[in-house]
């Protein structure tokens, strides 16, 4: 397998379907099924599941310990394989309070059916244990009878998320000094959790870039910022951290990002990751797909259009936010709106709360916004949707973060709060009833992962953005300025 990592995820309620049937109120082991579809990240593979399949009379016994009948598995089997997805086969451990290793019946159960489910789906089979006592999930790939791949975490997605790890392979990291303060907020078991998630950051913009430091600085050990384009004079005033060096190099914005979180990690051994590339490419998406939890900090239709749908078809929260400035007709500043919810299964998409046009995500994605004259023919203000003060995008970065910490901590038992917006000028902190369209294209995709329909289908001109900043890097002048930036890094370390 290469070094592959391996991963489940299914919806809150998935989940509650699942736990209701294997909490036996007599104690006992339970036995149930289920089906998945694939999610292929760049780095790993998530199981994401789809459909649950309870067990009728008759096809499962209960004595203590439980098993499927054969029956029963080939049913869900054919269910599987003519809907192109895999098969899941679930236990419960009712006193488990950790990650449950396998026993010798769990072992040759999962291996005895693995050949075959394997063989009709063309997918791995995967087991799945529940701890009961620790509501805790551990799961395995199987890619033969003899040979299985343990995941390295079973994520749980709504409102709340709820991740359990495998401590062989993720084990919780010691706390470093720099954390203290931070730990006695919330506690050693929240900091372990929040450090293990990998968190990525689409956009490195004002908003972006303050929002990847604060994570960083928190302890989360795996950090990602992507954006293929550079610093520039124009927008210097709102990339706190970024230098008149930086804008007159042209430097790439996540080459600044990663010099910025590399300085704010509090983490022991800190995995900063600059991603130089668009979130509308195949590439760009694959990469997204190996991080737990992704913020939106982009303005344009058509990364938000891809980002909006993996929060559905690929099950991971996608926290969103941005900011409307409304000037005057003498070009005074006349009031500003800040905005941020979360994206998971149950909660309403971009479009249903109307934060996504999907007119102009076809416009965006013919390249028609970055042409002059359509602009001006169309009466498209553009130059008005961008403005942004860095006085007010830390509003932006402030509800951004409220949303992370209610998701993945939910103070008090409660998660993310749904969209909430605060206006400026009358200074009032409102919360949003948004609800989903009916039969929403994006909701009603939940867990298709690799089957989505193509919406990342290549970005020309952020290609032709980097490859055009890599080829002057390559000049004479452009060494030098890399080593003028090296040395000055190693310097300021």
């Amino acid at each position: 397998m290469g070094g592959r990592r391996y991963s489940v995820a299914m919806s809150a309620a998935i989940a509650e379907i699942l736990s209701a049937h294997l909490e036996r109120q007599d104690g006992q082991e339970d036995v149930v099924l289920a089906t998945y579809a694939p999610s292929t990240g760049r780095e790993r593979t998530t199981a994401l599941l789809r459909r649950v399949f309870l067990p009728r009379a008759g096809d499962r016994h209960v004595h203590g310990n439980a098993s499927f009948t054969s029956d029963y598995v080939m049913r869900v089997t054919e269910e599987a394989a003519a809907a192109g997805e895999g098969l899941v086969l679930l236990h419960s451990h009712p006193r488990g309070t950790t990650w449950q290793s396998m026993s010798k019946t769990d072992r040759a159960t999962e291996s005895g059916y693995a050949g075959l489910g394997s063989a009709a789906t063309r997918l791995p089979v995967i087991g799945m244990t529940w701890g009961g006592e620790g509501e805790v999930w551990s799961a395995r790939f199987w890619f033969s009878r003899v040979n299985a791949v343990d995941a390295e975490t079973v994520r749980v997605v709504g409102t709340t998320f709820a991740t359990s790890f495998n401590p062989a392979l993720l084990p919780p990291p010691a706390t470093t000094p720099a954390q203290i303060r931070t730990v006695s907020a919330w506690g050693t078991v929240v900091q372990a959790n929040l450090a293990r998630l990998r968190v990525l950051v689409v956009g490195a913009g004002s908003v972006g870039l303050d929002v990847a430091q604060r994570l960083a600085a928190s302890g989360i050990r795996t950090v990602g910022v992507m954006d293929f384009d550079a610093v520039e004079p124009r927008n210097l005033d709102r990339m706190i951290g970024a230098s008149r060096r930086d804008a007159h190099d042209r430097v790439a914005k996540v080459d600044v990002a990663v010099r910025l979180l590399r300085a704010q990690a509090t983490a022991a051994n800190p995995d900063v990751r600059g991603h130089e590339m668009s979130i509308c490419d195949p590439e760009g998406l694959r990469v997204a797909l190996d991080y737990d939890i992704i913020f939106s900090c982009v303005d344009r239709p058509w990364p938000r259009a891809v980002l909006n749908q993996i929060a559905y078809t690929d099950l991971i929260p996608i926290i969103d936010g941005g900011i409307n400035i409304e000037v005057a007709d003498d070009d005074t500043f006349n009031r500003a709106t800040a905005r941020a919810h979360t994206l998971v299964p149950g909660e309403p998409c971009m479009t249903c709360t109307r934060q996504l046009n999907p007119a102009r995500v076809a416009l965006d994605r013919e390249g028609l916004l970055d042409d002059p004259e359509y602009i001006r023919k169309s009466g498209i203000d553009l130059e008005r949707a961008g403005q942004n003060v860095a006085t007010l995008a830390a509003m932006v970065s402030g509800l951004l973060l409220t949303q992370f910490v209610s998701l993945t901590v939910a103070p008090g038992g409660r998660g993310a709060p749904g969209a909430v917006c605060f206006h400026y000028r009358p200074h009032v902190l409102e919360h949003l009833e948004d609800t989903s369209a009916p039969s929403c294209l994006w909701e009603t995709a939940l867990a298709a992962g690799d089957a989505r329909i193509p919406v990342a289908t290549g970005d020309s001109r952020a290609e032709a953005i980097v490859l055009r900043r890599r080829r002057v890097a390559r000049t004479l002048p452009g060494r030098l300025r890399g080593v003028r930036r090296w040395v000055a890094d190693r310097w300021d370390n």
